[in-house]
């Protein structure tokens, strides 16, 4: 894909976003969009969203589909988060991505990756007690919700 037709579908998906999360909303300093997160349609490098444009015009048309699914789990999630509904079923995206799994991942996925991510950083193997504890909070945040 081209760099001129990903910047116009990035775009689209944050009208999409808008309509989903603000159709209802007129104050548009309150709003924060999902879309900030994870885009921009600058052509440099930004680092402070997950994906900028350098790295997906690099990606094949199946790797696009599954960071535009991520994103709009994301954007549902937030929307009932925004409007109080807690559903111990969802898991938060955010949480899911700092353990590298894709929204919907299983329990036992969970229970893999911790597992291996305390392996990798247990004080007692040369990690830091502020990096584990950091890993048991994300994991009792994710297991509580399954």
């Amino acid at each position: 894909m081209d760099v001129g037709k990903l910047k116009h579908k990035l775009r689209q998906l944050k009208k999409v976003e808008d309509k989903i999360r603000f159709e209802h909303v007129s104050d548009t300093i309150s709003k924060k969009y999902v879309w900030d997160e994870y885009f921009s349609t600058k052509s440099i490098n930004d680092l402070k969203v997950k994906y900028p444009i350098c790295k997906l015009i690099d990606f094949d048309k199946q790797e696009l589909k599954e960071v535009f699914e991520e994103y709009f789990c994301s954007v549902y999630f937030r929307k009932y988060k925004d409007m109080g509904l807690d559903f111990d079923e969802i898991q938060d995206p955010r949480v899911l991505d700092y353990f590298g799994l894709a929204p919907g991942a299983s329990s036992d996925d969970i229970k893999k990756k911790f597992r291996e991510l305390a392996k990798k950083y247990h004080p007692d193997c040369g990690g830091s007690n502020e990096k584990m504890i950091e890993i048991l909070d994300a994991y009792n945040r994710l297991i509580n919700k399954n």
